[in-house]
């Protein structure tokens, strides 16, 4: 249902997830208007903005008023501010990053709230995003599953991902210029398979298939066909929204409520977004 707000004008783009906010400068916002776009990010679990035209130091300026900055490890800084990631694929690269479906930062004993992603270049067709809802996922589960996960712990880790063992010699080879710090990549973490979100009060699914492991207490061979029926069952339509990016186009979400993929189908073209990652807080 859309959301009743005084400053904003706020349009659902899915049944489960995801919200367009229109007619908000956000380097020029009243703390009212904050208020109401933060009530917006906890009720659709990512908003998207339009048109907007920030400056580096507005980007971060903006990111501070959701929290601490996160400054990534891994992914290449823009020059001047290691506060601001950049994420991109050039016309020659084949491989894009974050084409998995995916929750940042999972693998860090305490995980990032969210981003706020800004597009600087796009190709014209093709570079979506797609965003799953785990609340309406966990939702969607039968009671007695719900039952059985509300006490278990699932394990999750940077190491393959981003270490020196990554899973793929292609990903080694391909993002070699855009990911770095391999040495660094060494969190692990242990997190509730069923988390309540500190802010909303509402449950979700918190495991992902690029940086959960295993269960805890289970071994890998035990934990894959699980974690893969948990997977698949987020996976559902019903529970995602795409979002087509233009120039200028912003997203904000929250790493708590949701799951993100990047649709890599635009070879031969350039594609990139500056992305600020805010503090989060421990799970309980």
């Amino acid at each position: 249902m859309p959301l009743d707000l005084n400053t904003l004008i706020v349009r659902p783009i899915s049944g489960s997830i995801g919200a367009e906010i229109d007619g908000v400068d956000l380097t020029d916002i009243s703390d009212e208007q904050f208020a109401d776009i933060r009530t917006a990010n906890d009720t659709y679990g990512v908003i998207f903005f339009r048109e907007q035209e920030m400056s580096p130091d507005q980007h971060i300026a903006f990111a501070k008023r959701w929290g601490n900055i996160v400054i990534n490890q891994f992914f290449t800084a823009l020059d001047g501010y290691p506060e601001i990631a950049q994420v991109s694929k050039e016309p020659d690269q084949k491989m894009n990053i974050g084409n998995l479906w995916h929750t940042d930062h999972s693998y860090d004993q305490v995980p990032a709230f969210g981003s706020v992603l800004y597009a600087k270049e796009v190709p014209d067709v093709g570079g979506d995003t797609l965003f799953a809802s785990v609340a309406a996922a966990y939702e969607g589960l039968s009671d007695g599953l719900k039952a059985t996960l509300e006490d278990m712990n699932a394990c999750h880790s940077s190491r393959h991902i981003f270490g020196a063992e990554k899973s793929r010699v292609s990903q080694v080879e391909e993002l070699g210029s855009r990911i770095g710090n391999p040495k660094l990549a060494t969190q692990n973490s242990i997190h509730p398979i069923v988390l309540t979100h500190p802010r909303t009060g509402q449950k979700g699914l918190y495991v992902n298939p690029q940086f959960t492991t295993h269960i805890e207490g289970w071994t890998t061979e035990e934990s894959e066909p699980f974690l893969a029926m948990l997977y698949q069952h987020t996976m559902q339509q019903e529970y995602q929204c795409r979002f087509r990016w233009a120039k200028g186009s912003v997203a904000i979400w929250d790493n708590l409520a949701t799951w993100h993929q990047a649709i890599n189908d635009y070879h031969g073209f350039r594609r990139l977004m500056h992305r600020v990652t805010i503090e989060g807080v421990e799970l309980q």
